[in-house]
């Protein structure tokens, strides 16, 4: 049974099984895609979780964090995504701290919401030193994450914080 409108496998020239066979593949991209935007997505949550207690804690001791992670799902690359994450935010935090604090204006970073600092944290430090992350998914990711977190407000100024951040690191500039 066809839709009206909808083209039919005979409209494209091939049979059956090459129309299964380009499903197929088709099916397959989009499940791998997904995974990884997923699994980006699950180590994202847990570096931020983990970055939030040690803004808390002020442990950032390596075993902190890896008793962090062993008491939360998530699969071992999702794992490894978040301990990029927080070893780089951690290592990173003086610089990272002195752009968001460049792009706030009448902002101090103590008296910031503590998601929010986390966040910014985070994606900037994807932006000014993970060339192989790409910048739009940066920020759509920290947005994301910002609304699922945060307060209603969060998403607006994790946007346009880190907006500054790009622009005044040159991050990611081509």
């Amino acid at each position: 049974m066809s839709f009206v409108g909808s083209p039919s496998k005979e409209a494209f020239g091939i049979g059956v099984a090459q129309f299964q066979e380009i499903s197929d593949q088709e099916s397959k991209i989009q499940r791998k895609h997904c995974f990884i935007m997923g699994t980006r997505r699950k180590g994202r949550e847990l570096a931020l979780q983990a970055l939030y207690q040690i803004e808390i804690t002020g442990d950032a001791s390596i075993a902190a964090v890896e008793l962090f992670l062993s008491h939360f799902e998530g699969s071992a690359e999702a794992k490894e995504f978040a301990r990029r994450l927080v070893s780089g935010v951690v290592s990173q935090r003086a610089e990272i701290d002195r752009l968001i604090q460049q792009c706030t204006d009448h902002w101090k970073l103590m008296r910031m919401a503590k998601v929010d600092l986390v966040i910014l944290r985070m994606a900037s430090y994807e932006l000014v030193f993970c060339p192989d992350i790409p910048l739009n998914v940066s920020l759509d990711e920290a947005i994301e994450i910002g609304k699922r977190f945060g307060t209603d407000d969060s998403a607006n100024f994790i946007n346009g914080v880190l907006d500054q951040v790009a622009h005044s690191s040159g991050a990611k500039l081509q």
